[in-house]
């Protein structure tokens, strides 16, 4: 049979390339979009290549559209169908109250973290629906949308807050096309984001403040996310997923 084939965005490294080495344990072909790591792109390749699955490695800055349209021309030629959209690709930076933001960094964490988001979904869900088998979209959110962030990232948890209710308009626009959207949303977990933000040791700080007294792993986030990928999900849209220790 035909293995679904499906687009990870930001998968070189942390959540997307957890989910991208686990998806192809579990059956999937992989377009792997990145950025700037082009090595650690490849390194996620070659990993899942080793589980048997084709992969097509996408170079595209979500915060441009034409790079979105040319990654999903790639997608059209390399695998002729798409079935399934991890929409992970997001930035944060450095810790600042909000009098401190200036409109360069409020513009570039919404042009990548939400309009990208909106625009990648927007050309999966258009291949979805010329298919006409369905298809399942995840997106990745975060714990932060619900707790603000003061002092630190309020402009990141303000991005991720609007994936929250993109990701319930969006469900509720494509489940009449066997469509499924879902969000997940991590809280302290152990991945290199934290040391883009200037906090390298931050898990470490904040895991024994979690209910469950630890950080998280990318794996433990990828395990969700396959799962909202998966028929086990089947009548499962328009939620989403706290996978946050209790936090």
């Amino acid at each position: 049979m035909t293995r679904p084939v499906l687009l990870i965005t930001g998968a070189s490294a942390g959540i997307g390339a957890a989910t991208a080495r686990l998806a192809a344990a579990r059956g999937y072909d992989l377009a792997l979009g990145y950025l700037s790591d082009r090595d650690g792109a490849e390194a996620v390749a070659i990993a899942c290549r080793a589980q048997g699955a084709r992969v097509l490695l996408l170079r595209a800055d979500v915060s441009d559209p034409d790079e979105i349209d040319e990654m999903f021309d790639r997608i059209d030629t390399g695998f002729g169908q798409l079935d399934a959209l991890v929409n992970n690709a997001g930035v944060v930076d450095v810790a600042s109250t909000v009098t401190r933001m200036d409109h360069a960094r409020l513009r570039r964490m919404f042009d990548i973290n939400v309009i990208g988001a909106f625009l990648v979904a927007k050309q999966a869900v258009l291949r979805m629906q010329r298919q006409g088998d369905g298809g399942v979209i995840v997106n990745l959110s975060s714990a932060a949308a619900r707790l603000g962030s003061a002092n630190l990232f309020v402009d990141y948890a303000a991005s991720k807050s609007a994936i929250d209710t993109f990701t319930k308009g969006l469900s509720d626009e494509v489940a009449g096309d066997g469509i499924r959207v879902n969000a997940v949303r991590p809280g302290i977990i152990e991945t290199e984001i934290h040391a883009k933000a200037g906090q390298p040791d931050r898990a470490g700080q904040l895991g024994p403040l979690v209910p469950m007294g630890r950080s998280g792993s990318a794996e433990e986030v990828a395990e969700a996310i396959l799962f909202l990928l998966s028929d086990r999900a089947s009548y499962i849209t328009g939620t989403t997923l706290d996978v946050t220790g209790g936090r």
